[in-house]
C-alpha cells in the first residue's frame, strides 16, 4: 500500500476510483502517469484482479515502458502485457482471433517503410512512373479509401479478385490501391491502419469474439484519452460494453492532434455518451514553477472548448518567462545562444535544455548561430533507428525466417549480393503470379533452373531453411547472431569497413537482450518483430549532451528544466492556416503544452521583418494571451507595434469553422440495403458525406458522397 500513500487527495480519489465510467482531467505535470500506476497496481493487489483482465492502453511504447518499470517494483511476477497501445493490443487480438477472417496467425505487421517498397513493386508491376502519381500520393489515397473500414471486407477475399479489381479499376488511383490490397492479402500483411480497423471488424462481425474479450477485460485504462481518434474511441466503447468500467484519463487543453483524427470533444463530452460518468481533476502540478503555470493558465484560459480548471504550483516561486522581440531572425538567434552560453557557464548541462518551435523549418537561424558558437546540438528529425537500412535488413531476414513475406524477399535476397538481379526477379514475380505464390515459394521451384544455376540464391534458401528448422527453439539473441554471420551480411559491412553500420549492428544485438531480459515470459521471434514493428523515435533514448531541438508535436509528453520557445510570430505560430476559432484554439493548445514542458526557465522569442508573401510580420498573440503581469520583456515593446499587432488579430478568435450544406443532414433518419435503419450523427472532417448511427450497431459508419442511403420522413 505504500504506492498509494504518496498520492495527494486527488489522485487518491482516482486510484481507488474503481468502478462504472470515470473521467480523469489530469493537467500538465499533475502526476498522471503516477496516478495510473497507483490505480493498476490498486486494483491487482488489492481488489485481486488478474492482471490477465486489465487492459491499460498508453500513447505511446515508451509510456508503456515505463509504466510496467515502475509497476513490476511492486509486482515482479505478474504479467504485464496488457499494458500497451492501442497498436499492440489489437496485435494481440489479432494473433489470437485473426481466424475468423481466414488469416494465419503469421500475419506480418508492415510498417510504414514495407508499405512504401510494396508500392515500389506495384509501380514498377503497373509501369506507374513519378510523373503519373508519387508514393505519397499513393499512400494517402489508400489511409484515406480505409477510413470507413468497409473495405476489410473485401481486403479478406480472394486475391485473384484484388487483382481482377486493378485490372478493372476506372481511376490509378484506384487500380494502384486495389493491386497494393492484392500484395498485401497475398503475404497476410497488415499496416498500421489495418491492425485497428480488422480488431474493430472482427468484434463488431463475430458476437462470440466480441464477448469473449469484453467478459475478458473486467477493466479498462485509457491514457492520454485527448489524442485517440474515433476508430480508437469506438475500440475502448465496444471491449467495455459488458463490466462497464472504462476509465480514462487526459487533458482536452493539450489536444494538439486533430490532424491525426483527435477530437477534444471526445473528451469533453464523455460525460453525455455515458451514464454516471465520475469527474475527477488533477490540478496540482509538480513540474513548473509558479510564474511559468501562471502564463499558461492565463493563456489557455482564452479558449472556449475546455473544461475550465486552473493549475496550482507546488514548487517554489522563481523568475517570470522572458520574452525578446529581436530586429530581425538573425538576432533572435544570437540571443537564444547567448543565453544558453550564460546558463551552461553558470552550471547548466546543455541536456537540461529544449528548443522548441511550431516548424522545424524555424530551426535554420538557430543552427547556424549554435555553430558558430559552438554549442552542440542535437535536431530531432534524422533517420530513426529502425528505419535505418542495416536494421531493417537484419529484421527482414527475421521476418523472412518467420513468414517469408515478399517485402522481406526482396529486401534481402540480394542483400549481400547473390546474383538475383532484376532479370531473375523479374522471372520470379511472373511465375508467382502464375502460380499464385510468394516469391521465395517462386526461387524454391526455380533453384534448378538454368537461370538460377550460376546464381548465389542457393546459398540464401538453404540459410532460410536452416533457421526455420531451428528458431523456435533458440535463444533470440543467439538466432540474430546467427543470422548476421551465416547471411554474410556482417562480413560484408567489415569488408566495407562500414563501421557506424555495424555500430548499429551492435546496438541492435543489445535492444534484443534488453527485450528478452525485461519481456518476464516467454517470448517468441514473432514477439520481438511485433515489437520492433511498433517500436517509433520518441521510445529513443537521447545520449549525447547537447541542447535539443525538435517540433512542440515531438515535445509532447515531454519536459525539460529550460525551454527556449522560439518563431513567435503572427502566421508562424499560430500559423497561417489557423483560419478558423477551431484552428485557433488547437495552436493555442499546442502552445500551452509548449509552455508546460518548462520546469524551471521558459524563453520566449521572436522577430521582426517581413515574411516570404511580404506581410508585416508581428509578435504572436499567444504572448500577449499570457498576460503582461506573467510575463518579463527582455526590450520593451514598441507601444505602436503592440496596437498594429493587436488590431490585425482583434476579433478573429470569433471565427467559425464554415457551416456547410450537409450539416443540416445531421439528426435525419436514413435506410441502408444492408445495414438498416440509423440517424446522421456527423460530417466528416474535410470531406463530404455524412456519418451515421445505426440502429443494430454498435460503433457509426462513414459513407462518401457516392453511398446510396434513403432519407426517411
Amino acid at each position: 500500500m505504500e504506492y498509494l500513500k504518496s498520492l495527494n487527495s486527488e489522485q487518491l480519489e482516482a486510484a481507488t476510483a474503481t468502478e462504472g465510467y470515470i473521467r480523469v482531467v489530469a493537467g500538465a505535470g499533475s502526476g498522471k502517469t503516477k496516478t495510473l500506476t497507483a490505480r493498476y497496481m490498486y486494483l491487482a493487489d488489492q481488489l485481486g484482479i488478474s492482471t490477465a483482465n486489465i487492459l491499460c492502453v498508453t500513447f505511446t511504447n515508451k509510456a508503456a515502458a515505463e509504466m510496467k518499470k515502475r509497476i513490476r517494483r511492486q509486482l515482479p511476477d505478474q504479467d504485464l502485457g496488457r499494458i500497451t497501445t492501442f497498436h499492440g493490443f489489437c496485435v494481440g487480438l489479432l494473433k489470437e482471433d485473426c481466424h475468423v477472417v481466414q488469416y494465419p496467425t503469421t500475419f506480418i505487421v508492415l510498417d510504414e517503410e514495407d508499405k512504401e517498397a510494396m508500392l515500389r513493386t506495384v509501380f514498377e508491376d503497373l509501369g506507374v512512373t513519378s510523373r503519373d502519381m508519387t508514393i505519397r500520393e499513393a499512400v494517402d489515397h489508400i489511409g484515406w479509401r480505409k477510413g470507413g473500414r468497409g473495405y476489410v471486407k473485401t481486403l479478406i477475399g480472394d486475391p485473384r479478385k484484388l487483382y481482377q479489381l486493378s485490372q478493372e479499376a476506372a481511376t490509378l488511383k484506384d487500380k494502384v490501391m486495389y493491386r497494393y490490397f492484392y500484395e498485401q492479402r497475398k503475404c497476410y500483411g497488415l499496416d498500421f491502419d489495418d491492425l485497428v480497423y480488422f480488431a474493430l471488424y472482427i468484434l463488431e462481425q463475430d458476437r462470440h469474439t466480441r464477448e469473449k474479450w469484453q467478459q475478458r477485460l473486467e477493466y479498462i485504462m485509457v491514457d492520454e484519452f485527448q489524442d485517440i481518434d474515433k476508430d480508437q474511441y469506438a475500440l475502448a466503447d465496444i471491449l467495455s460494453g459488458y463490466h462497464r468500467n472504462l476509465f480514462v484519463v487526459g487533458d482536452p487543453d493539450q489536444t494538439i492532434y486533430t490532424w491525426r483524427g483527435a477530437d477534444v470533444k471526445f473528451i469533453l463530452e464523455f460525460d453525455s455518451r455515458h451514464e454516471n460518468v465520475k469527474t475527477i481533476y488533477l490540478n496540482t502540478n509538480y513540474r513548473s514553477v509558479p510564474q511559468i503555470l501562471s502564463a499558461a493558465n492565463a493563456l489557455i484560459d482564452k479558449n472556449r472548448d475546455r473544461l475550465k480548471k486552473q493549475l496550482t504550483a507546488v514548487r517554489s516561486d522563481a523568475r517570470k518567462p522572458l520574452y525578446f522581440h529581436a530586429k530581425t531572425g538573425q538576432l533572435e538567434a544570437d540571443w537564444i545562444t547567448a543565453n544558453m552560453r550564460a546558463l551552461h557557464d553558470g552550471g547548466m548541462p546543455y541536456t537540461d535544455v529544449g528548443v522548441l518551435y511550431r516548424a522545424h523549418y524555424v530551426s535554420r537561424a538557430l543552427e547556424e548561430s549554435l555553430i558558430r558558437n559552438k554549442i552542440p546540438y542535437v535536431l530531432y528529425s534524422g533517420v530513426e533507428f529502425y528505419k535505418r537500412k542495416e536494421i531493417k535488413d537484419i529484421l527482414c531476414y527475421l521476418r523472412m525466417i518467420y513468414s517469408g513475406d515478399d517485402v522481406s524477399f526482396l529486401r534481402t535476397v540480394n542483400e549481400p549480393r547473390r546474383g538475383v538481379g532484376r532479370t531473375r526477379l523479374g522471372a520470379l514475380k511472373e511465375y508467382a503470379q502464375m502460380n499464385q505464390c510468394s516469391l521465395y515459394e517462386a526461387l524454391t521451384a526455380n533453384l534448378e533452373t538454368e537461370l538460377f544455376r550460376r546464381s548465389r540464391a542457393r546459398e540464401y534458401v538453404r540459410m532460410i531453411e536452416k533457421h526455420r528448422a531451428i528458431y523456435d527453439g533458440m535463444d533470440l539473441t543467439d538466432l540474430l547472431e546467427s543470422v548476421l554471420k551465416e547471411s554474410g551480411y556482417e562480413d560484408m559491412l567489415r569488408t566495407n569497413g562500414e563501421e557506424e553500420r555495424l555500430d548499429n549492428l551492435a546496438e541492435l544485438k543489445q535492444a534484443v537482450y534488453d527485450f528478452v531480459r525485461k519481456a518476464g515470459e516467454e517470448v517468441t521471434l514473432g514477439n520481438y518483430l511485433d515489437h520492433a514493428a511498433l517500436f517509433t523515435n520518441m521510445d529513443q533514448t537521447e545520449k549525447t549532451q547537447s541542447v535539443r531541438l525538435m517540433t512542440i508535436h515531438a515535445a509532447k509528453g515531454l519536459e525539460f528544466p529550460v525551454v527556449f520557445l522560439c518563431g513567435m510570430s503572427e502566421g508562424i505560430f499560430p500559423g497561417k492556416r489557423a483560419n478558423t476559432r477551431q484552428k485557433l484554439e488547437e495552436e493555442r493548445r499546442l502552445c500551452y503544452v509548449a509552455f508546460t514542458r518548462a520546469r524551471d526557465r521558459l524563453f520566449l522569442s521572436d522577430a521582426a521583418g517581413t515574411n516570404y508573401d511580404g506581410s508585416f510580420r508581428c509578435p504572436s498573440r499567444f504572448l500577449f494571451n499570457a498576460e503582461k503581469e506573467n510575463v518579463d520583456y527582455a526590450v520593451p515593446l514598441d507601444p505602436e507595434l503592440e496596437e498594429r499587432t493587436l488590431e490585425r488579430i482583434r476579433g478573429t478568435e470569433d471565427v467559425e469553422r464554415p457551416a456547410r450544406q450537409t450539416d443540416a443532414l445531421i439528426g435525419r433518419r436514413v435506410s441502408h440495403g444492408v445495414f438498416g435503419q440509423g440517424v446522421v450523427i456527423g460530417i466528416p472532417r474535410d470531406q463530404e458525406g455524412v456519418i451515421v448511427q445505426f440502429d443494430a450497431m454498435v460503433t457509426p459508419r462513414t459513407f462518401g458522397p457516392g453511398v446510396k442511403l434513403t432519407f426517411l420522413p
